[in-house]
């Protein structure tokens, strides 16, 4: 067949350890055959961070911009053990905090559903998207040790640099920790927009949780904005749409999450949304099966896995032992970018590529062919599950293909 063509380029954000190895095996088996690839290449793994002085990550993000759409690899943020290991000259940021820093946008994350892998949570029979805010908090804190006798402080200054008000946080008789915290009023009011949007679009209820009760000025200030621009914006349409929006504290939300039949979108701060798309995603099936994508107020797109790097599979990868890394999310991240970009230049065959890929690989899955993690949970009448190897499953979902 002749390649399908692309007449504007994605912005390819490259990884870290396992990922690394499945996202060039995906090209280069499920994407290179059929589509004349075009991207505006950035390598994110670890090493070219640190030479670059994280200026790649930035370079990325502002390309993104640029061109409306990118895909990205999953990545190491950089901890104690990570800075000597790489031997790292600093302890770099998190590259999907500076991205979403850049780009201001809400993070949408859905399960991947398949026919035969059962929730574990069984009452979860339809899908739970999870909306997480992506900016501030503890992603872009501040943060210092503090010695014994020392007391921190939080000052607030005007334009002018004189002092508005001063707080003691703590006067510390031990050693111990300080940590600030911030958020942005457009930046939240743009996540509640985009949960209300997508809400609309996709006619779910949206659920939203913080704990203003013990924050009484940045949690409720979440609550605040949500409620007015709800008020002001979006009630007469969701009851048009049949639809609602619930606000009650976070640790409300999670039971009633438990005990639902899912089917809702789930709008969570910073850093409960980046927990609790761990526990969604684990309790769908895996990590390996939840989509991600970044959605920036001004209609730019970055797809991206919902899991990290695969670190342990990787170095048996090095040893030359066999692995079985689920790579679905990771394909799901090309086709959702592959699929954006065929819309956004009105490219049809690549849509429909994008669509077929998908589709291939949940047939696959459905036949009994799947990695090592989803083999426990498939039950599926007359169908034996074959566990396969990481590029076996690539090459299974390619003869589909």
């Amino acid at each position: 067949m002749e390649k399908i063509r692309m007449t504007t380029p994605i912005v390819e954000m490259d990884g870290d350890e396992m990922t690394r190895v499945l996202w060039q095996w995906i090209k280069e088996l499920l994407i290179e055959p059929y589509v004349d690839l075009k991207t505006e290449y950035y390598d994110l793994g670890l090493p070219e961070r640190d030479k670059t002085d994280d200026s790649v990550t930035v370079a990325s993000a502002e390309a993104t911009k640029k061109y409306g759409v990118a895909v990205k690899c999953a990545t190491i943020t950089p901890n104690a053990q990570r800075v000597e290991e790489y031997h790292l000259k600093k302890m770099w940021k998190s590259p999907n905090g500076t991205i979403r820093r850049i780009l201001d946008g809400t993070v949408f994350r859905a399960p991947i559903l398949v026919k035969g892998i059962t929730p574990y949570v069984p009452g979860w029979t339809k899908p739970i998207v999870l909306a997480r805010h992506a900016y501030g908090d503890i992603y872009n804190s501040v943060e210092a040790k503090v010695e014994g006798g020392g007391t921190a402080y939080l000052v607030v200054c005007d334009r002018e640099g004189k002092e508005v008000s001063r707080q003691t946080i703590h006067a510390f008789e031990g050693d111990g920790i300080v940590q600030g915290v911030h958020n942005l009023d457009e930046s939240i009011s743009s996540f509640a927009r985009s949960c209300f949007n997508y809400a609309l679009e996709n006619k779910i209820p949206v659920w939203f949780g913080a704990k203003d009760t013990i924050s009484k000025t940045y949690d409720h200030r979440f609550k605040d904005i949500f409620n007015d621009i709800y008020e002001r914006e979006y009630a007469a349409k969701f009851e048009k749409a049949g639809i609602y929006f619930l606000y009650t504290l976070i640790d409300d939300v999670v039971a009633r999450v438990m005990r639902s039949e899912g089917g809702m979108l789930w709008a969570c701060k910073n850093y409960d949304g980046d927990v609790m798309s761990d526990m969604v995603a684990t309790a769908y099936g895996s990590l390996g099966m939840m989509s991600s994508v970044l959605v920036s107020p001004d209609g730019k797109y970055e797809y991206e896995a919902a899991h990290g790097t695969v670190t342990r599979h990787y170095y048996r990868h090095l040893k030359g032992e066999e692995t079985s890394t689920n790579s679905v999310a990771t394909i799901w991240a090309w086709t959702g970018a592959l699929a954006k970009r065929g819309e956004l230049d009105g490219n049809q065959p690549l849509v429909d590529f994008a669509k077929k890929l998908e589709r291939a690989t949940i047939d696959t899955i459905e036949s009994g062919y799947m990695t090592g993690d989803l083999i426990p949970m498939f039950r599926r009448e007359g169908i034996q599950p074959h566990k396969l190897n990481s590029r076996q499953f690539l090459e299974k979902i390619a003869e589909k293909l």
